[in-house]
């Protein structure tokens, strides 16, 4: 796990190392063991080293058969064993033991088709010195991210964007980006906030070559195909077999690797088939002290009942507020999900004691685990009903006061899926996101980024479009976001068993019937997980990772809260007496506003660190001072 800049050199354009190297320091903590530059007259690069496998020689920039092909890679190839012994069979010779190495043998064989073998989580850039070909990928899911910026007749590529901000000083803020991460919590892939910055696709490579411009195809599509199933008990012996061959893989290290742990299944299911690989497990959990906000102490019986050790951390408000602003600058672009901000503590905590870490992230979306997913089946009643009728009813909901009982039941079963669902966060709607703005584009509509995947998912079933749908932007802009610069901040790596190839492989085979049935979500992997699962998780209702934001912007955080809108230099794009009124009617009781309050505060927080670059009323601005300095090609 690491961390890599670099630029490729155009036509009258030049990189200084120099340069390579401030970018470079940007990203220390996703490598703080090693570094390494390469330059030529094509290519400036930089690397930063996590040393995770082959710990002495697996330094990058890494060069293979005598130097013609160099790469930077962040990430774990998990077939990387298996790939290595049939090329040795086939003559290719190495001269380190790490999966570096195999993946330039792959593409000395396979040349741009190398990332389709590639079982694990990555991104690189390999370049040819011969040919002058650029070649770099991001893996299958969007596990580890690939940023690039066409600037100064140069074309720019980072592990994260701050890198490029601190390089490109581009200050401006893409405003079609800003509408989306008010609906999304999140700005969905490939845009970022930074209009001159963007992210290579999951499932994509790119290609540049002398003289022509730069090239992404796509290589991998995840796509579900739901089959019908004839035994149950086969099928869930297959997905236990595939999550313990997955895990095993994952767990491929040279140095220490421990696991989060939460109080729900998915975690769990982790915990208990590592404890099987690796008996003295370490296991790390969080919560806070209001009552129910904590799954502590769930986590703590299930790591008894699994007989591995769980070291856990209690986060005050004040905590939590001090710790926000690094936070937003560790994720790049803002993220609003309230729950992804303890992760950031999570992994602080993780890295006191291992290297590498485990997580559950991604089993709801493979395995129909979120409760909206049974929607569909709640709203069978309205698909009977005529067209005509369902519009009447619609329109009379939306006449309804807020929060009137029915009044969302009725809504939403008279909206199709297409505008009803676009992931598990919808915080804005568009007439609030006019009322909010200051310059609402009414030709787009939060709908534009889900319509390419309704239109392609359309003979599915709703639940499985459902799945498809958080695939390829929640799963993608949040979770693994997230998981990346949370832990990355904390030098620390994570590693995702379920978001794997093969597990994927085989849940999407699986029909909506086996994952929403008998009452409860995921039920085929419940069932698979059965014998080596404590029962006190197996069948508990999913809760996410519950933050108490809605009572801290009431009490704790009101103040806060109040004085961060009214003072931050954000007039030039939010109406702020919208904004406050959002916080008026969230005190005094009369909606539950936190979740469009979060997306508002950090936003502002994001723009006061990475436009604005004020600092003042930041608990400890240290890790984010970095900004601050002045970029050589301003």
């Amino acid at each position: 796990m690491c961390g890599f800049v670099g630029a490729i050199h155009q036509d009258g354009g030049r990189v200084t190392l120099d340069d390579i190297k401030t970018m470079n320091q940007m990203i220390v903590h996703r490598g703080p063991d090693d570094e390494g530059y390469f330059e030529d007259d094509s290519i400036t690069t930089g690397f930063r080293r996590l040393s995770i496998i082959d710990l002495q020689h697996g330094s990058q920039p890494l060069a293979y058969d005598q130097q013609r092909y160099w790469i930077v890679f962040n990430g774990e190839i998990y077939n990387y064993v298996e790939l290595r012994e049939e090329l040795l069979k086939e003559g290719y010779q190495f001269i380190t033991d790490s999966d570096t190495e195999v993946i330039l043998a792959m593409y000395k064989k396979y040349g741009t088709e190398t990332a389709k073998y590639l079982r694990g989580m990555f991104a690189f850039v390999i370049w040819d010195t011969q040919t002058k070909e650029v070649y770099g990928a991001r893996d299958q899911f969007g596990i580890k991210p690939l940023h690039y910026a066409l600037a100064n007749d140069n074309i720019y590529f980072a592990s994260e964007k701050k890198s490029l901000i601190k390089l490109l000083n581009d200050r401006q803020i893409d405003e079609v980006a800003l509408q989306n991460y008010l609906t999304y919590q999140y700005v969905p892939d490939p845009e970022t906030l930074t209009p001159s910055i963007k992210k290579i696709p999951a499932g994509h490579y790119f290609v540049k070559n002398p003289g022509e411009a730069l090239k992404i195809e796509t290589y991998f599509t995840p796509t579900f195909t739901p089959q019908t199933v004839k035994d149950e008990n086969k099928l869930a012996t297959k997905i236990a077999e595939t999550l313990y061959d997955s895990v095993k893989k994952h767990m491929r290290a040279d140095v220490t690797v421990g696991s989060f742990l939460s109080g729900g299944v998915d975690s769990s299911i982790i915990v208990a088939l590592a404890k099987q690989i690796s008996p003295n497990i370490k296991t790390f959990s969080v919560g806070f002290e209001r009552e129910g906000y904590s799954e502590i102490d769930v986590a703590e019986e299930t790591a008894q009942r699994l007989g591995v050790e769980n070291i856990s951390q209690v986060i005050t408000p004040e905590a939590f507020i001090k710790e926000f602003p690094n936070f937003v600058y560790s994720m790049d672009d803002p993220l609003a999900d309230p729950a992804a901000v303890p992760q950031y503590f999570l992994a602080k905590l993780a890295r006191q004691y291992c290297k590498v870490a485990l997580t559950g992230e991604g089993a709801d979306e493979l395995f129909g685990g979120y409760t909206i997913y049974n929607e569909p089946n709640s709203l069978t009643l309205f698909e009977h009903l005529p067209q005509s009728l369902n519009h009447v009813l619609n329109k009379l909901a939306q006449q309804l006061p807020a929060g009137v009982k029915g009044r969302s039941f009725i809504e939403r079963g008279t909206t199709p899926l297409e505008r009803r669902f676009v992931g598990n966060a919808k915080i804005f709607l568009e007439p609030e996101k006019k009322q909010l703005l200051q310059h609402y584009q009414a030709g787009h509509p939060y709908t534009n980024v889900t319509a390419p995947f309704y239109h392609a998912n359309q003979n599915l079933d709703p639940i499985t479009r459902m799945e498809d749908i958080d695939m390829h932007t929640w799963l993608i802009g949040d979770l693994l976001l997230n998981a990346d610069r949370t832990t990355m901040a904390a030098s620390l790596e994570l590693r995702t068993p379920f978001i794997d190839k093969e597990v994927f492989a085989l849940a999407r085979t699986i029909p909506a019937n086996l994952k929403i049935a008998h009452n409860t979500t995921k039920y085929i992997l419940r069932k698979a997980a059965e014998s080596f699962t404590p029962e006190n998780v197996l069948y508990r209702p999913k809760l996410g990772f519950p933050v108490p934001i809605r009572f801290w912007l009431k009490d704790e955080l009101a103040d806060w809260a109040r004085d961060l809108i009214e003072q931050a230099p954000v007039d030039q794009y939010l109406k702020k007496d919208y904004a406050l009124k959002l916080l008026d009617d969230h005190q005094v009781g009369r909606i539950d506003n936190s979740r469009k309050l979060w997306t508002i505060l950090t936003f502002i927080v994001w723009y006061q660190i990475y436009i604005s670059q004020d600092y003042h009323y930041f608990v400890d601005p240290t890790p984010i001072s970095a900004l601050t300095d002045s970029a050589k090609l301003a």
